[in-house]
């Protein structure tokens, strides 16, 4: 299990660093100006360089991928209930992404936007949820569908 959890993590990790390359390349896109901007400039300010910065965003992107992907694991505690898996996956993954979003001057230093970021976090969180559950519910009444038609036979 633990070597299962450890290969979770590491494709996280990758699926973390492309998803934080593919939100800069998009952002440099909607810049407009033709430039690449790899980070963000207060990023490039506080690290003292841009090489530095990249280097910083890389291994924030990576862990913050690697703790999404090793939280997955919380689903498959078939002891708790969906209510302590839900707030426990949420909480990891929310202790994950805010330092990093903070860090990585994904979003402003100030209490409205710290207030901002969690009411975006929390909605799209809510929304997948909620999306999930459905599929996963509607999954099952199909399975016991089927398990009723055969028990008729």
């Amino acid at each position: 299990m633990k070597k299962k959890i450890m290969l979770t993590c590491l494709i996280g990790a990758l699926a973390g660093h492309f998803i934080s390359s593919v939100i800069t390349m998009t952002i440099s896109l909607f810049a407009g100006d033709g430039q690449f901007y790899p980070v963000v400039p207060e990023l490039i300010t506080a690290c003292g360089s841009e090489i530095n910065a990249v280097w910083i965003q890389f291994v924030c992107s990576c862990l913050y991928g690697a703790a999404w992907a090793g939280a997955s694991f919380f689903w498959k505690v078939e002891s708790w209930s969906l209510l302590r898996q839900t707030v426990t996956h949420f909480l990891v993954c929310t202790t994950a992404t805010f330092p990093v979003a903070y860090f990585m001057y994904w979003m402003p230093h100030s209490i409205g936007g710290i207030l901002s970021y969690y009411a975006l976090f929390l909605a799209i969180y809510w929304g997948i949820w909620t999306v999930e559950y459905g599929r996963i519910k509607r999954e099952i009444g199909r399975m016991n569908e089927r398990l009723a038609e055969k028990n008729v036979e």
